[in-house]
């Protein structure tokens, strides 16, 4: 790992998922690192206690400790120093003489990253599934690479390691990287390839046309030097138009359209498939994941890395059939009900549509039940109010949790009025949801015991998620 400048960090914001994976690298090269954050729940709680990492709550300026030469702030809302204390401790140390510096966590993975062999893995939905299957697929061949991942993998068993091997793999937030800087995250860091994924305008606060969310992807790929290598999906809706502007040579993958690309498909609770190069088989790849967008991620990484050889194609195989997956990303619930019970990270229409079309696949006999919040910005902008005209086609059922207020002063938000109504108007039997008890009585009262249910959020859905399996359990046990 690059030798890094500063030898004492605390973290404001430290329970998000990029935070807390970022604080991990930097105790694990050596960085005496504590955090903070107004509250912490699980699962992240239960990572940084398991790391043993010194976190406190909630904000208080008594939180930074003396000596420290670095402060990594997040990007929230709350982290600015008119709404909290710490943060304004924190500004008012660095302006005194030998203050600390004040970094976001891409600042500090731009400055890890570099002198590496840096993958970065970036587009619209994809990348964290990417990201994680690479950091498999390179471990299991023995390479012990150095990786981030945004979110909490399965496979690999952390989130963030320092390893001794020469490349650096990171989740390419096109993002702002913090409150005082609009840059995207993947911007700060130093990219020697790069593994596009597939690209659909997405958080349209912060990027309100199209060219303006395609903008710094083309500033990412005009970074890589002409020696990199660039993998790029075709099946974004954004795609074709983003390839077509792009003026280096790109290798390009997909499902059904691209240089590399998964043929002869079987479905099953382990699916198969051919990769192929222009047309000529080179494996025969066996998953247990669920869906044609983590085969078209597959497709990906065998692009990526058999191009460079960095594993061989037995390898390749090997790791692909013994890859776990990520919490959030499609992963079983439970399995001591008779329902199958999946949660899909619906942060976008894409992902949504996504893990519905999965779920479908797999489970074509059962009656699916959606049970979604409106989370992000995107879910709750009314620019956006069309997506649910049919982001619910082949759902059963639709439960439709009260949306969070955050944030709603930043773009014309919509009401979950407005969201139940557009959804009913496009044909779907949806029910509104406010609190985790109401809906545990509502949903519960619907459910059968064939059902596939398909939790569809990037927040937390009342409890819901950990409350619905447990009820179901009891009542429709395996």
């Amino acid at each position: 790992m690059t030798d890094f400048p500063y030898r004492k960090a605390h973290f404001i914001g430290v329970a998000g998922v990029g935070m807390s994976a970022t604080a991990i690298l930097l105790r694990d090269s050596d960085v005496a690192v504590t955090g903070s954050d107004e509250a912490i729940y699980p699962p992240i709680s239960h990572v940084l206690e398991r790391e043993r990492l010194d976190c406190h709550t909630p904000f208080s300026p008594r939180n930074i400790p003396d000596g420290v030469d670095l402060v990594v702030i997040g990007k929230n809302a709350r982290l600015v120093p008119d709404l909290n204390a710490e943060v304004a401790e924190a500004f008012s140390r660095a302006a005194e003489p030998g203050g600390p510096k004040i970094l976001s966590f891409a600042d500090v993975l731009g400055l890890l990253s570099r002198d590496h062999d840096t993958i970065v893995m970036a587009g619209s939905f994809g990348k964290t599934t990417s990201v994680s299957m690479m950091a498999h697929c390179l471990s299991s061949a023995g390479l012990d690479p150095s990786w981030m991942i945004g979110a909490l993998p399965l496979s690999p068993p952390r989130a963030a390691n320092v390893g001794r091997g020469g490349a650096f793999l990171l989740e390419g937030d096109e993002y702002p990287s913090s409150n005082s800087d609009n840059r995207s995250k993947f911007l700060h860091y130093h990219p020697s390839h790069v593994l596009l994924t597939p690209l659909a305008h997405d958080h349209v606060n912060v990027f309100p046309t199209i060219a303006e969310y395609l903008a710094p992807f083309h500033q990412l790929l005009d970074m890589v030097p002409d020696d990199g290598v660039v993998v790029a999906a075709t099946s974004g809706e954004l795609s074709e138009e983003f390839l077509a502007a792009v003026r280096r040579p790109i290798i390009t993958f997909g499902v059904t359209n691209g240089d590399w690309r998964a043929e002869d498909i079987e479905w099953g609770e382990r699916s198969r498939f051919t990769l192929t190069r222009h047309g000529e088989p080179i494996a025969r790849v066996e998953t247990g994941q669920l869906g044609v967008h983590n085969i078209e991620n597959m497709v990906g990484i065998g692009a990526f890395v058999l191009t460079r050889g960095l594993v061989s194609v037995e390898q390749f195989v090997e790791a692909m059939g013994s890859f776990r997956g990520i919490v959030r990303r499609l992963d079983r619930k439970s399995e001591k009900t008779s329902l199958q019970m999946f949660e899909g990270f619906g942060s976008s229409y894409d992902k949504a549509r996504s893990a519905i079309a999965a779920m479908k696949q797999h489970f074509p006999r059962r009656r699916l039940v959606a049970v979604f919040e409106p989370h992000t910005f995107s879910w709750r902008n009314r620019k956006t109010l069309h997506w649910y005209d049919d982001v619910f086609e082949g759902c059963e059922k639709v439960f439709i949790y009260e949306p969070a207020s955050q944030g709603a002063a930043t773009h014309e938000q919509v009401s979950l009025p407005e969201i139940l109504a557009r959804v009913r108007a496009a044909g779907f039997d949806a029910t509104p949801v406010s609190t985790r008890e109401q809906g545990l009585e509502a949903i519960g009262d619907a459910l059968k015991g064939d059902d596939a249910v398909l939790f569809l959020t990037s927040g937390d859905l009342g409890g819901l998620i950990e409350a619905l399996p447990a009820m179901a359990e009891t009542r429709w046990p395996a």
